[in-house]
């Protein structure tokens, strides 16, 4: 895949992200809400989102396989040997979804070797698309106007932590005060990411649990804008594991 395929990725997102807020402008009862395996939510908007990403990088990119959130079910025998694949979150924050808070995103990366290289996060309330090609940059942009290069910011010492609105954890807590971090932010979904891409937040470390659908697009963009993502041991962050789980894990300014 060639990086000047970037656009076609933001149009497939913007898509999605349009049809997901013809669903959350409806009633509760247009959110079809079911619960999965895991009892997780699942909703109308869900659904629509993962058809139309599946449908649009299919027929750009027909053989580049998919693993989305909705489609999970890939035997890792068959997934281990994908060189190159989508990774993609249709609805990523449907609990903030559910609520009406607005935080929630669509998450497409495009995997190489097990590593995202390319990132498109968009956010249908706030009509923001965030991207990020690794050794490239990363860029956030309002859909119709001119992108923006974003970049990390390392000159601060006064830090901020982003954290989850829907999860929280004490352990958390106590390895921030490992850093100097002197206030808190809490948002919805892979927005987190992009605030560190930013440089409107320095940190942001999780626990658990995540998938790997809801950290790769993030990952890409903030790399790419000069952040480091690593496992809660400092190492590799590793994709495309026989169980899609992943461990805990710090996003920071390098």
């Amino acid at each position: 895949m060639n990086i000047t395929d970037i656009q076609p990725l933001i149009d497939i997102a913007i898509k999605a992200g349009e049809a997901i807020l013809e669903v959350y402008n409806g009633t509760q009862e247009d959110f079809g809400i079911t619960r999965k395996e895991d009892n997780s939510p699942l909703t109308a908007a869900d659904r629509v989102s993962h058809d139309i990403i599946v449908d649009g990088l299919t027929k750009l990119y027909p053989e580049i396989p998919i693993l989305s959130e909705e489609g999970a079910d890939i035997e890792y025998a068959v997934r281990k040997e994908w060189k190159q694949y989508w990774c993609v979150d249709p609805l990523d924050g449907t609990k903030e979804f559910i609520s009406r808070n607005g935080q929630f995103t669509v998450n497409i990366a495009f995997m190489e070797h097990n590593k995202p290289v390319i990132g498109v996060i968009y956010s249908p309330v706030l009509n923001v698309v965030y991207y990020g090609i690794v050794g490239k940059g990363s860029w956030k942009m309002t859909p119709g106007e001119a992108p923006e290069a974003i970049s990390v910011d390392r000159k601060t010492s006064e830090w901020i932590a982003i954290g989850s609105r829907s999860h929280a954890d004490e352990d958390e807590e106590n390895i921030l005060k490992k850093y100097p971090v002197v206030s808190k932010l809490s948002i919805g979904s892979s927005l987190k990411f992009c605030l560190v891409a930013e440089g409107k937040a320095q940190i942001y470390f999780r626990k658990g649990p995540t998938m790997e659908w809801d950290t790769a697009a993030g990952q890409a963009i903030a790399v790419s804008s000069g952040a480091i993502m690593v496992n809660a041991d400092f190492e590799e962050f590793v994709y495309n594991k026989p169980s899609l789980l992943n461990p805990g894990f710090y996003c920071k300014v390098s």
